[in-house]
This record gives C-alpha cells, sequence and structure tokens, in this order.
C-alpha cells in the first residue's frame, strides 16, 4: 500500500505523460488544459487505493482512474459553463479562454474519452467497469438538474437535498472505489461494500464543505468564507435554520436569501451564520456529517479484508472528516 500523497504523486506522473495532441487541435488543446490544471485528483486516487486494498497492483487501475479524473473534468467544464464562472483551480476556465461552442464540444468529447479507457481491460472487467460508469454517469447529471432546479424553488426538503448531493457529488466517490474493487476482481460483496464507504464519505464531505463554506477558517479553506450564503444556496445548513427557527429569524432568512450579490455582503454573512448558529443548524450538520461517517465505517467493518487494510481506510475517512480546507 501506498501513501495518499505517493497516490497523488503516482497520477500527477501518469497525468503529465498523458498527451492528447490529435486534430483539430481546438477539440484537444482545452482537454489537456483543463487535465493540466491538477487540483487534488482524489477520485483517481481512490480507485487505485481500493485495488491495492483488495490485493491488486495499483498499475492495473490506471486506466479506470483516468477515466474517473477524465469523466471529472468533463463535467466541470461543463458546470462552469452553466454558472458562468471564470475561474477553476486559480485559472482560467476553458470556455472563458476559448468560448462557450469549444467548451461544450470538448467536454462531449472528455465523456467519450472517459470511456475508451476502460477498453485496455478484459471483456468481464471492462462491462463491470462500463456499466457502473453509465450509471454513475446519469446520476451525476441528474443530480445537476436538481441543483439548478433548487436555485428557483423555496419549498426544498431535507430528503432532496441529500438526494442532490448523493448523486451530483457521491456516486462518482462511490464509483471510483469500486472501479478498483472491479479491477482487483474481489467479490461482489466487496465491491457494493466499498461503493458504499464511498458513498456515504462523499456525503459526509459535501456537507462539510457546507459547513465549512459558513464556518471555516479562510486562511486554511482556500476560498471566500460565505460564498453560498452570497449566491443564496440552499444548503443543509439552510434548511435545517429554516426548519428550527423561531418565526422572526425564519422570516429575516427568508428575505436575506432573496437578495441579490452587492459589492459589501459581509453584513449578510454575518446574520446567516448567527441564525445559523442559534437555531442549531450548525450542530444538526455537524451531527450528520458524522452518522454518514459512521454510516461508511459500518460497512467497512462488513469488508473482507484484513484489519491493517481497514484501518488504511478507517484513518483516510478520519483524515476526510477531520479536514479544515
Amino acid at each position: 500500500m501506498h501513501s495518499i500523497s505517493q497516490y497523488q504523486e503516482i497520477i500527477s506522473t501518469h497525468f503529465n505523460g498523458l498527451k492528447i495532441t490529435k486534430e483539430p487541435k481546438n477539440l484537444y488543446e482545452p482537454i489537456q488544459y483543463i487535465l493540466n490544471l491538477g487540483g487534488k485528483r482524489m477520485r483517481p486516487v481512490l480507485t487505485l487505493m481500493a485495488a491495492e486494498i483488495f490485493d491488486c497492483d495499483y498499475s492495473s487501475a490506471l486506466n479506470a482512474a483516468t477515466a474517473v479524473e477524465v469523466f471529472h473534468n468533463f463535467s466541470l467544464i461543463h458546470d462552469d459553463i452553466m454558472d458562468d464562472a471564470p475561474l477553476r483551480r486559480g485559472n482560467q476556465t476553458v470556455h472563458e479562454k476559448w468560448n462557450i461552442n469549444t467548451g461544450i464540444l470538448s467536454g462531449d468529447a472528455m465523456l467519450i474519452l472517459a470511456y475508451k479507457h476502460f477498453e485496455k481491460y478484459e471483456p468481464i472487467v471492462f462491462s463491470a467497469l462500463a456499466k457502473l460508469f453509465s450509471k454513475t454517469a446519469l446520476e451525476v447529471c441528474e443530480g445537476q438538474q436538481y441543483d439548478v432546479d433548487f436555485e428557483t424553488r423555496e419549498d426544498v426538503t431535507i430528503a432532496e437535498y441529500l438526494k442532490m448531493i448523493e448523486y451530483k457529488t457521491a456516486v462518482l466517490v462511490g464509483a471510483a472505489m469500486k472501479m478498483g474493487a472491479i479491477v482487483a476482481q474481489t467479490t461482489d460483496q466487496n465491491q457494493n461494500l466499498i461503493y458504499d464507504f464511498g458513498l456515504n464519505l462523499g456525503i459526509a464531505f459535501q456537507l462539510q464543505d457546507d459547513y465549512l463554506d459558513v464556518f471555516g477558517n479562510p486562511e486554511t479553506f482556500g476560498k471566500q468564507i460565505g460564498g453560498d450564503i452570497i449566491e443564496n444556496k440552499k444548503t443543509y445548513l439552510y434548511l435545517k435554520a429554516k426548519e428550527f427557527s423561531n418565526e422572526k429569524d425564519k422570516q429575516q432568512l427568508l428575505n436575506l436569501f432573496s437578495t441579490q450579490l452587492t459589492d459589501d455582503n459581509s453584513e449578510k454573512i454575518k446574520t446567516v451564520q448567527t441564525i445559523f448558529d442559534r437555531s442549531g443548524a450548525s450542530n444538526k450538520t455537524q451531527e450528520a456529517i458524522k452518522m454518514y461517517t459512521q454510516k461508511a465505517f459500518q460497512r467497512l467493518k462488513e469488508m473482507q479484508i484484513s484489519d491493517e487494510k481497514k484501518q488504511i481506510l478507517y484513518a483516510f475517512g478520519e483524515k476526510l472528516m477531520n479536514r479544515t480546507v
């Protein structure tokens, strides 16, 4: 087994050597560009880690890991177009550097390229990977649509929000881990358990992200605190605050989340933080993070692997949930 940083180095070296130099260049250069922007690349790391958890050399899972990362970046190109985002990882987004049509087409090509990486596997492994990938890709699209729909709805429920983050974020984490297990050709039970482990950690991770966006340390979080508040996003914190606030706070919250972006949003952020705290929404969110983390650890206990390898996954989950970035 390797450390997370070692897996990240392996993935980084792999992608640095992945040259996409086909014609026409205006289709392939944007793909090379976004893949070279890097990032934490945790999803492909999880694929390699899962393969080795089930006694398979990580190199056998590199093509599956590549497919996961190419797909993830495809979704980022299209998300950035939908959000009209100017920056991705501190650099120009693809549609800003080129144009919207290029972003759409290059993104489409990435989805096909992701599938092509499965062609390197034997038929039985290829079939299992492609089936999981198709299911996951469709769910990610469904999650994105839910997210878009929620922007104009005032009646979003907790259950709907949890389903949205499960589809938009968590299913790809679960799939990344299960792909490593499929390549290792472990039992169906182990494959399903590591998928559930990743899925529940993915939900906990997104809830943690929501929490840190409001209450994180700006020096360590790496982005502006209160971004979700400024954008009026109906996160778990917001929905719980709506549920548990007194009538006065609830009305103030609704009013604040109907206001548009201004030059100075500091007062809005401060007031919403207070309401989130006073209503108990911040505590409820932390409880939910712990609950989904524990659900992940319960799946871990049921896996047919050594205690030593269970400890590696447990330590990974603990580190993920105690993050400040």
